[in-house]
């Protein structure tokens, strides 16, 4: 799940008059809320156009929970650290017979499992009317206010903009990118409005895209991650980073949270983890700078406007991985790539990841709680036979592309990363992408391959492949297996709430009163 870090309640005289508020007249039945992903036959809020979670059920080609279609499959698995807040979604004949959704969602926070479940079942009903209502001459993204606050929103107004360069872009992708950007605004609206759920220190990511015939377009929030696998010219599968994690160690999110007087830096027991603050408080400690909800933030830097790309798909490309940091957090591009190439079936890909990615996590940290983890594969090109996927086991390099990025600032002339991707990638929100940002900013970021560890129970078979994690290895992991973690640490959560300690030049105010 993402992290967002809770220190010390505030001090009765710190922080802004908004958080003290909220403290004092907080709604006490968020967590009955049954209402978080809508109930029985209820409207689900929102206005109109918004379905009921029955009219939802019956959508033909809508998948959200673990399952497999003919093109995409879906797999999910809690962690060690309590309820699952991983939601997943795959919705064909999305606007038309050759479009379809795809959306991952992590929430963080005590209500993050309802805000995930919220956004899966109402974002992608909002996007489709409000891509419906553009696609017949609609309104402008604009006309619905934002909800965050004037600073925040004239600091991301040119995030709103279409560049120059959208002439070489297909017509579809205008009036989707402005249905995506209204969408978000109005889910994020909708979640700080809803009566039942809380989402003032809870929230969501959102990693979705939108396929039409050879046309993607990404929208991404937060630290989620959508990759792809690809053939290169020597017909070599690769590893394609199709997004960027937006953390606040991306200088150019950094730089607009300080200039709306959050704070970003890190934990002296984590180093390698920039998180955001408020002005006045050791809280809420979140590693993103992007998400819906977290509604504590919203007025110091903390946005809900995704990061928008587009790619026109060729036959070389095969795949696409949408997963949250639980997978990414153990297993590189790559390696994701290669399992999902090397899975028996399309139907059993998704699993097959997130099993991987569950025994990582034991191999790798095994005094660790794993995190959650959800997987969306969609499968772009014609099925292979069972004997060449048998008979070839897929050689999985790294590209190394360039993107084209439509942003005024430009934090770092860094070479780009190998695993983003290439010119073909269009890139509509300002983010500039540096070697050192594309890292999946977490404890693991200076782990690169799993090590092989030799296990007594285990006899490996000869003539098995000797990767240290076979697809085999991995798909025979027991899920029932009793796991314990209780002398280790509790691994980096999207927010923290346990008290911690800074630094004498990082410790607030607040902080030395009362010393």
């Amino acid at each position: 799940m993402g992290s967002c870090l809770s220190s010390e309640a505030p001090a009765a005289g710190d922080g802004p008059a908004a958080w003290r508020k909220r403290r004092h007249g907080s709604r006490e039945g968020a967590a009955a809320g049954a209402g978080a992903a809508g109930g029985g036959g209820k409207k689900l809020p929102g206005g109109a156009g918004e379905m009921t979670e029955d009219e939802l059920a019956r959508v033909p080609g809508r998948l959200c929970g673990k399952g497999a279609s003919a093109v995409a499959c879906l797999h999910t698995q809690q962690g060690r650290k309590g309820t699952n807040q991983d939601a997943m979604v795959v919705w064909e004949s999305f606007n038309s017979s050759d479009s379809i959704f795809c959306g991952v969602f992590d929430g963080h926070g005590p209500y993050g499992h309802f805000v995930a479940k919220k956004v899966r079942d109402s974002l992608p009903v909002k996007l489709r009317t409000q891509w419906q209502t553009s696609a017949n001459g609609g309104s402008s993204p604009h006309q619905n206010g934002s909800i965050n606050s004037e600073e925040t929103g004239s600091i991301v107004d040119d995030e709103w903009g279409d560049g120059d360069d959208t002439e070489k872009l297909p017509e579809m992708f205008l009036p989707l990118k402005q249905s995506y950007l209204k969408a978000f605004k109005l889910m994020d609206k909708e979640l700080k409005l809803h009566p039942t759920v809380d989402c003032f220190c809870s929230g969501s990511t959102a990693v979705t895209l939108v396929k039409q015939g050879l046309d993607l377009v990404i929208g991404n929030l937060g630290d989620s991650r959508a990759i792809m696998g690809t053939r290169d010219a020597s017909n070599n599968l690769t590893a394609l980073q199709l997004t960027v994690d937006l953390k606040p160690n991306l200088p150019r999110e950094a730089a607009r949270i300080q200039q709306c007087k959050g704070r970003v830096f890190a934990l002296q027991d984590e180093p390698e983890v920039a998180r955001v603050w408020l002005p006045n408080n050791d809280s809420p400690g979140l590693a993103m700078a992007r998400a819906f909800g977290d509604f504590c933030l919203k007025d110091y830097g903390l946005i809900s406007v995704p990061e928008i790309s587009y790619r026109r798909l060729t036959e070389k490309d095969e795949f696409i991985i949408l997963a949250t940091d639980g997978v990414w957090d153990v297993l590189s591009n790559k390696e994701a790539v290669d399992i999902v190439a090397s899975a028996p079936s399309r139907a059993t890909a998704a699993r097959a990841l997130v099993d991987c990615a569950v025994r990582s996590w034991r191999l790798k940290f095994p005094t660790s709680k794993s995190d959650d983890c959800a997987v969306v594969c969609l499968f772009l090109g014609h099925e292979k036979s069972a004997d060449s996927v048998q008979g070839s086991e897929p050689n999985v390099e790294t590209a190394e592309p360039t993107v084209e990025v439509s942003s005024s600032t430009q934090d770092s002339s860094a070479g780009v990363d190998e695993d983003i991707a290439d010119a073909g990638m269009h890139v509509s929100s300002a983010v500039h992408i540096s070697e050192a940002t594309l890292q999946h900013s977490t404890t693991l970021r200076e782990v690169d391959e799993i090590v092989p560890v030799d296990e007594p129970t285990a006899s490996k078979e000869p003539g098995r492949c000797g990767s240290a994690r076979s697809l085999a290895d991995c798909i025979s992991t027991n899920e029932e297996e009793e796991w314990s973690a209780l002398e280790g640490v509790t691994r980096v959560n999207s927010l923290l709430n346990l008290p911690r300690l800074l630094s004498g030049d990082k410790r607030s105010t607040s902080w030395r009163k009362r010393r």
